[in-house]
């Protein structure tokens, strides 16, 4: 693939940068020349590479303010800046709101809200004092736009996440651009929990307009896009991801009717 752009000498932080979007991303980033660190609770079973390059990894709870903190101030140590921080770490099981209990929902929000406005916050102490600023990535839903029964809470959260990155991008602009890149399906190794097997996956992949789920690289392919100086004037900005979108209902109701 040919590289959109090129990111070395960059420093990115990728949260939950180990395995499925998150790994997507942070190959991309990598192909593209950044320094890339991921964090995430667990060490990866095996490192990230790409281009014959490795990310490093660091462990770190996202929802301790003060271990966050520790975190960022220790990529700035060692790396000396922070370019950009990818908000990836998230996710949710499929449970209706009924179902669930307040305390299980309000850690669904915790992780897909709180803790990127945590790990935001961190990054802009390193970034605000540096020269050319950074930037952050939001990795945002479909789910945030329309209703997800199941997935309430995360929904929710993400919707918040658009809107805190907006103002994110109003407040802490000139120095560092804010955007939220808008996911549909995605292809991982977890696609399997949620769309069945190879099949599903099929019949999922044709009710998108580009007739596929996203691939991991896919996602990467716009986050190097938007950390780099071709997105210079790009902020509190929502890109789609989604291959088109959703077909409406009512266009396979009517031509079934017919």
């Amino acid at each position: 693939m040919a590289v959109i752009t090129d990111l070395s000498g960059s420093v990115a932080v990728v949260t939950g940068g180990t395995r499925g979007v998150g790994a997507g991303i942070t190959r991309a980033l990598l192909e593209a020349g950044a320094e890339v660190v991921t964090c995430a609770r667990r060490p990866p079973d095996t490192p990230v590479e790409a281009a014959g390059r490795t990310a490093r990894f660091l462990p770190v709870d996202l929802r301790d303010p003060t271990a966050v903190g520790d975190f960022f101030a220790r990529v700035r140590d060692d790396h000396g800046r922070l370019d950009l921080l990818v908000n990836n770490a998230g996710g949710t099981p499929y449970r209706m709101l009924g179902d669930g209990g307040a305390e299980r929902q309000a850690r669904v929000v915790e992780l897909n809200l709180l803790a990127p406005l945590t790990a935001s916050l961190a990054a802009y102490e390193v970034m605000r004092h540096q020269n050319g600023g950074g930037a952050i990535v939001m990795i945002g839903s479909v789910s945030g736009t329309r209703p997800s029964p199941g997935t309430a809470a995360y929904g929710a959260a993400k919707a918040g996440l658009d809107n805190l990155a907006r103002s994110m991008a109003v407040e802490w602009a000139p120095r560092i651009r804010v955007n939220t890149l808008v996911l549909g399906m995605v292809r991982t190794e977890l696609s399997h929990l949620h769309y069945g097997d190879e099949d599903g996956l099929a019949a999922v992949g044709r009710t998108v307009p580009l007739g596929r789920l996203a691939e991991p690289a896919d996602i990467g392919a716009a986050c190097v896009f938007l950390a780099s100086d071709r997105a210079a004037y790009i902020s509190g900005a929502s890109l789609s991801v989604h291959g088109g979108g959703e077909r409406p209902a009512f266009l396979d109701a009517s031509t079934a009717h017919h």
